[in-house]
């Protein structure tokens, strides 16, 4: 046993001795630690990485490429969500039988928690349309004024009508065109140019208070949508009261949410979209003019790529990491738009990716306007997730809001309630799914300040103030201020936080 064990060790060093030994090469270089992959390293995320020489083992590359495609996937969820959210919104119309360029939709009795809708109000009617301009150019007539905006199909603004479009509120006829169109174009038009076919079509019909009904008469009558070939004999358009109407406008949050996108990018003309979004789509297989048909293992990737999405989302809508989002450094109230931009640009030109992602996931509707507010005039934002010590607001728990004296609201302000699921109305028994100033039956104190109770009842003597919640359900609130005073922008007023009564 000994005389093998020292056969064995001899061949050993024999074997060692004969391995020749590594030459210093002629040219060499001072090579940095920094640029050496060590043989063995541990991932948080990956467990052991192999390498041989800088080579990575069969096993790393196969860990590699599924974080890769897992962390593009997600990075494409996040980037995409506008665009996700775009399509829903035109499938959800589309679904009840809306037809491009010919069908309007107005809530004639404003909207209700029957209707999912990223946080809508309920105090003036919305009119709702799309428009599709992969057959030619699309006329649009206004003959009242409106607050419009037009969004193409990846959620990017294309133009304001209206109030703040070209004709300045004075009505005029509109002429959207795509970036394929050859023919010519007439005079006599406001001419808006598009990169994209689908668009959404949102405005708000002005009206003074209890004239809604009114105004949407002579909406109806005043307003026209429809090809420009069509121009010499247009079809009536048709409206639809979508008040009361059960139907989505929301997108998947699940790995459907990869089938929505699909959707609008073989729909959409090739290029349509920002490189980097169609970049990260072709990563994971989505790509214009190809069957999207993941395999078990992308499947897997999507499942898991949507599921950290959506929690990204939610994370940074519900209790945002960036402090420059909060208005006042004593409350929870935050903004939804902190950097000022409908681009979502900082000052130094960076993308404010968080706020992006925030934003389309709570909202909807893109235009300059909505983080361009003028004193007296549009309206503000402010969102409450969380109770005044940062707890997730209980739809079992009493709460209490005061809004101090003078409210710097010229026209006038309102609270609503949205559930965190859909981000949109919370279903009730309140029609209204909030509470604005104008409601009748509110009462102020006696300072002029408004006190604000949010719970599953409502306290006795205090109905006309109460917003109705539900046991077992979170529930986010946005205030708006509609003709915001100075006060507000200048904070030196500011609301209440959500206070528990005990």
């Amino acid at each position: 046993m000994k005389n093998l064990k020292r056969t064995v060790f001899l061949m050993v060093i024999s074997t060692v001795i004969s391995l020749p030994a590594m030459a210093t090469p002629k040219y060499s270089a001072d090579i940095p630690d920094a640029l050496i992959t060590p043989d063995h390293a541990k991932s948080k995320y990956l467990g052991d990485l192999e390498f041989v020489d800088g080579f990575p083992t069969d096993k790393t590359i196969e860990s590699a490429y599924d974080f890769l495609d897992t962390s593009r996937a997600v990075q494409l969820f996040e980037s995409g969500m506008a665009t996700a959210s775009m399509y829903a919104m035109l499938h959800g119309h589309s679904a009840i039988g809306f037809k491009a360029n010919e069908t309007i939709g107005i809530t004639e009795q404003m909207m209700n928690a029957r209707t999912l809708f990223l946080t809508p109000q309920t105090t003036t009617p919305y009119v709702t349309t799309e428009i599709d301009v992969k057959n030619g150019p699309v006329v649009i007539e206004i003959g009242v004024p409106v607050i419009g905006l037009i969004d193409d199909a990846y959620f990017k603004y294309v133009a304001d009508i209206g109030m703040g479009g070209l004709d300045k509120g004075k009505g005029g006829k509109y002429l959207l065109v795509g970036s394929d169109y050859k023919g010519g174009i007439p005079e006599g038009y406001f001419v808006l140019k598009t990169s994209t076919y689908r668009h959404w079509f949102l405005m708000r019909v002005l009206a003074k208070p209890g004239e809604n009904d009114q105004a949407i008469v002579k909406f109806k009558e005043t307003f026209k949508m429809y090809p420009l070939a069509d121009a010499k004999t247009p079809k009536a358009n048709d409206y639809v009261n979508l008040s009361n109407k059960q139907y989505n406008t929301i997108h998947a949050t699940d790995a459907t949410f990869y089938d929505e996108l699909n959707a609008v990018i073989q729909y959409e003309p090739a290029n349509s979209g920002d490189p980097e979004l169609l970049g990260l789509a072709r990563a994971i297989g989505i790509e214009k003019g190809k069957e999207f048909k993941p395999d078990a293992r992308m499947q897997k990737i999507l499942d898991e790529a949507a599921t950290i999405a959506n929690a990204a989302g939610r994370a940074i809508m519900y209790k945002p990491r960036n402090k420059t989002a909060y208005f006042y450094p004593d409350r929870q109230w935050y903004s939804p738009v902190a950097s000022g931009s409908h681009e979502f640009l900082d000052k130094n030109g960076a993308r404010a990716l968080d706020e992006r992602v925030g934003f389309h996931f709570y909202a909807t509707g893109i235009t300059p306007f909505m983080v361009m507010p003028q004193v007296g005039s549009g309206s503000v934002y402010e969102v409450a997730a969380t109770d005044s010590k940062g707890v997730m607001l209980d739809g079992g728990h009493n709460y209490t809001v005061t809004m101090p004296a003078p409210i710097p609201a010229r026209n006038f302000w309102s609270f609503m309630v949205y559930d965190n699921h859909t981000r949109s109305i919370l279903e009730t028994d309140q029609v209204a799914g909030g509470l604005d100033s104008n409601a009748n039956g509110l009462q102020l104190n006696d300072d002029g300040s408004a006190t604000v109770y949010f719970g599953p009842k409502a306290p006795k003597g205090h109905e006309g103030n109460w917003v109705q919640t539900m046991p077992n359900k979170g529930f986010t609130v946005l205030l708006r201020l509609y003709g915001p005073e100075q006060a507000w922008f200048d904070k030196t007023w500011k609301p209440g936080d959500f206070e528990l009564v005990k």
